[in-house]
């Protein structure tokens, strides 16, 4: 059978094979044993991932090793942990998945740690297309690429591994749920541009760091009811000089944290440099620090992000959850 990555076939593909297990499949004699997952009979599976690659799987993933963090995320999301048998040294949300043998870092992959553990499937990013992912493969080593660029594909990316991994319901509810409160936000957020404040992100100060338009970031703020000063740039982290932050005046200056001892240093530096303190943001107190790992990561969490950013930039409307 054959499921593309786009989240509506797939799920229809997904419910098809379901109902003909249920027209097709008789019940064991009693003496044999029941399979431990009433999904396998539904493999092998051919799978279009997100790089647009064509993917076997011969049977249901037990083993499963991440390359992302977010890739990790939807793992445990979707009640997969136990299967998780590697991670990145990045890999640090939930908690437990700190616990579990590391293979290295996001774009450090030790393939010979991987191999050892023979996993039934990895999945990978954008970030490994070119190199980690064809030597993978070269070693008969199953990979499937996630690579989300909008919110809509992150949706997308957790139908996929939910298909892949026999946990179709599970993804189904989750994308569900995560659609019911992007709803709630952008309901209160679909305003006429006078009434969407001007927003710079900041990503780093030196050099000074933004999102262009060609980002999921981007695309949180304009949800979140937010008009990106850096819109017109499609580059997707340009450098941004203060003079043309200063002639663009942002109303909300929203820093994402930085990392380690440097966790702060961004949201430091808009409340403190000088030459920003005539703008809008700055004379009204609306800088804000938000965890990067909510705005950047395309997985469950960010849903997080938006909700985050929405009561930053339109608290009138989400006083209830300040």
């Amino acid at each position: 059978m054959k499921i593309t990555w786009r989240r509506m076939v797939m799920l229809s593909i997904v419910l098809v094979v379901i109902l003909g297990l249920l027209v097709t499949c008789t019940p064991p004699a009693a003496e044999e044993p029941t399979a431990p997952h009433v999904e396998g009979a539904a493999f092998p599976l051919e799978i279009i991932d997100q790089a647009g690659r064509t993917v076997r799987v011969d049977k249901l993933p037990e083993k499963i090793i991440s390359l992302a963090p977010s890739n990790t995320e939807i793992l445990y999301a979707l009640g997969l942990e136990d299967r998780v048998v590697g991670v990145t040294e990045y890999c640090d949300y939930p908690e437990a998945a700190r616990q579990k043998p590391q293979i290295g870092g996001y774009s450090t992959v030790d393939v010979e740690k991987v191999v050892a553990i023979q996993p039934d499937l990895i999945l990978a990013a954008s970030l490994h297309q070119d190199e980690v992912v064809p030597r993978l493969e070269g070693l008969n080593l199953t990979v499937l690429v996630l690579a989300p660029r909008t919110i809509g594909e992150v949706l997308d990316a957790i139908s996929l591994v939910g298909a892949v991994a026999g946990k179709a319901e599970e993804a189904t509810n989750l994308t569900a749920e995560m659609e019911g409160r992007i709803k709630a936000v952008t309901d209160k957020t679909a305003l006429p541009e006078e009434q969407r404040p001007r927003v710079l992100y900041v990503l780093w100060h030196n050099p000074l760091m933004t999102v262009g338009s060609e980002t999921r970031i981007h695309e949180l703020i304009e949800r979140a009811g937010g008009i990106n000063i850096a819109q017109d740039l499609t580059e997707e982290y340009p450098k941004i000089s203060l003079e043309a932050v200063i002639m663009a005046n942002p109303q909300v200056i929203i820093a994402g944290s930085g990392h380690g001892s440097g966790q702060d240093i961004p949201v430091q530096f808009a409340l403190a440099e000088p030459r920003l303190a005539g703008v809008e943001a700055r004379l009204n107190n609306r800088v804000y620090e938000i965890d990067s790992n909510l705005t950047s990561r395309p997985g469950p969490r960010i849903v997080d992000g938006l909700e985050k950013l929405a009561e930053f930039i339109h608290p009138e409307l989400f006083k209830e959850s300040l």
